[in-house]
């Protein structure tokens, strides 16, 4: 193995993965745990790291680059946020070294909107990574999770980014409020439920009216119990599109779990607005391309 291979991961809240990558990037094998920042003990990162990635580690010259929640104030070490607009040159000026040479935490990014910051860590390598598979330099990036981000990217840069609770929101209306007596998350999306949220939200009665109606639906037997979770789910990502502005000529690009992605892209579809979807792939070709920057500076 060269000073060349990569140790590529991806650390986040509850989960991380690993992938170890060859020098033109390609996976050679990925691991993936439980043990996001939130399982590991106060100073016990360097432990837990060494025991899931010490094989990998071992050859002479390898490195590894780290994203997502690990460079966090409740993380390994914190890497204070890299301000946007930023492209590939200025995330890699304010990676954090935690082990000269060896370890390093991608910063992640910061934006503001009317006086209020903006955050993502991790995302903004999937951005890089999408941008290198794709080759697209100009276009709006959408990342579907618990807190959606939706980029504008402008010459291989990262002008600005909003983030969206829809994930965590849908969570907590689905699990711990009264629409969870009717709703039933585990059936599969039933895409015209689906659909008619996405069509629902644009009615001009907001989403805290529209919502309740994934109640008054199965309370007047409007809507089978087994479609209520998709129509909910269409009414929460059809209230976030609602905000944005998104013209036929740009370019999007979605990016994360094809569960999430396919949502969205049916959305953005009934709008008239066509899409590419990405999954994990992005992650590690965003931090190969991050390593690549700093293997043509040293």
């Amino acid at each position: 193995m060269s000073s060349h291979h990569l140790v590529a991961v991806d650390w986040g809240t509850s989960s991380l993965r690993g992938a170890l990558l060859d020098a033109d990037g390609s996976v050679r094998e990925e691991q993936s745990h439980p043990r996001g920042i939130l399982s590991v003990k106060p100073g016990g990162f360097t432990e837990v790291f060494e025991t899931l990635f010490g094989d990998w580690m071992r050859p002479l010259g390898t490195r590894c680059l780290i994203s997502g929640m690990a460079g966090s104030k409740q993380g390994w070490v914190e890497a204070p946020y890299c301000p946007c607009p930023a492209g590939l040159s200025e995330v890699r000026a304010k990676v954090l070294e935690i082990e000269p040479g060896r370890i390093s935490i991608v910063p992640g990014l910061n934006d503001s909107h009317d006086g209020v910051p903006d955050v993502m860590r991790g995302e903004e390598v999937q951005i890089f990574g999408a941008m290198a598979l794709t080759g697209l330099r100009d276009g709006l990036f959408v990342l579907p999770g618990t807190h959606n981000k939706w980029a504008r990217v402008k010459n291989g840069m990262v002008t600005g980014f909003r983030t969206f609770m829809t994930g965590e929101l849908y969570a907590l209306l689905s699990q711990h409020s009264i629409l969870a007596r009717t709703l039933d998350t585990s059936a599969p999306l039933d895409e015209a439920a689906f659909l008619q949220g996405v069509t629902q939200s644009d009615n001009g009665q907001g989403l805290l009216h529209n919502a309740f109606g994934a109640r008054t639906l199965a309370l007047f037997d409007r809507m089978p119990t087994r479609e209520l979770a998709s129509y909910l789910s269409g009414i929460l990502i059809g209230e976030e599109l609602r905000t944005q502005s998104v013209h036929a000529a740009v370019d999007v690009v979605l990016i994360g779990s094809p569960a999430l992605t396919q949502r969205y892209q049916l959305a953005l579809q009934a709008s008239g607005t066509q899409a590419r979807t990405l999954g994990a792939e992005a992650t590690w070709a965003g931090l190969h391309a991050l390593h690549s920057t700093s293997h043509r500076k040293t």
